[in-house]
C-alpha cells in the first residue's frame, strides 16, 4: 500500500475555514481527504476524528444512521478548539461498498439488523481497514491524538498501528426514530459505547 499526498486548499464551511488535504491510495486508486483547522503540527496531542465515508448519511441526509450528525458534530468541536483534523477514509458502508450498503440496507426493511445483513450478503460485521490511516498521520509527523469515538475496536485498531491515543472523547449524536435499532445493534453486537436515551450532541460542545 502506497498512500500519497497530492495537494491542500482553502475549505470553507458553517463552521469555520478549513484546509482540505487530498491524498491517493496508489494501490485501490481510492482518494482520501484529511480536514484540518489551525497548526496540527506544534505537538501538542490533536483533536482527531478518523470517519470513513458514508455517502448516504454524509451528503444524503439519511436518518438511518447517525454518520453524518456525527461528522457535523466533529467540524463543530474542532471550530470550537480552533485546532483538529477529520481523517475522511474512503470505506462507504462499514467496507463493503456503496452498492452493497444498498443491499444491505434492502435486508434491514426486511427486518435483518445491520450486521445480520452484512453477514447476509456474505462480510463481516465491519470490513474497514484502518492502515491507511498511519502515512497520513506520519505525513505531518502528529506524534499524540484525542480520538473522537464511540467504537473501541476503531480505537484498538488505530493503537495497533502505533498511533499514540492519550484519550478518547464520547462521540455521540445524532439519535432519531429512524436509527434507534441501528444504534443499538452497534451498541449489543459490536460494543460501540452509547448511552441508549441519548438524543442530541453531548456535553463537549
Amino acid at each position: 500500500m502506497t498512500i500519497n499526498y497530492v495537494e491542500s486548499s482553502k475549505l470553507p464551511t458553517p463552521w469555520g475555514m478549513f484546509a482540505m488535504h487530498g491524498f491517493e491510495d496508489t494501490k485501490s486508486a481510492k482518494e482520501h481527504l484529511v480536514l484540518s483547522m489551525g497548526d496540527i503540527t506544534d505537538g501538542a496531542p490533536l483533536l482527531v476524528r478518523v470517519h470513513s465515508e458514508c455517502l448516504t448519511g454524509d451528503a444524503l441526509f439519511s436518518l438511518r444512521c447517525d454518520c453524518g450528525a456525527q461528522l457535523q458534530h466533529a467540524l463543530h468541536r474542532i471550530a470550537m478548539e480552533g485546532r483538529g483534523a477529520i481523517f475522511y477514509l474512503r470505506q462507504e458502508g462499514r467496507g463493503i461498498g456503496l452498492l452493497n450498503k444498498i443491499r444491505a440496507y434492502h435486508l434491514q426493511d426486511c427486518g435483518a439488523d445491520t450486521v445480520e445483513a452484512n453477514e447476509q450478503l456474505g462480510f463481516g460485521a465491519d470490513m474497514r481497514d484502518y492502515s491507511i490511516l498511519k502515512p497520513m498521520i506520519d505525513h505531518w509527523h502528529i506524534d499524540a491524538i484525542r480520538l473522537m469515538t464511540n467504537n473501541p475496536r476503531k480505537l484498538k485498531a488505530i493503537q495497533d498501528l502505533g498511533v499514540n491515543v492519550v484519550e478518547r472523547l464520547s462521540h455521540q449524536t445524532g439519535r432519531n426514530p429512524h436509527n434507534a435499532k441501528y444504534l443499538s445493534t452497534k451498541k449489543g453486537k459490536l460494543g460501540h459505547l452509547l448511552q441508549e436515551d441519548n438524543n442530541t450532541i453531548d456535553d463537549a460542545t
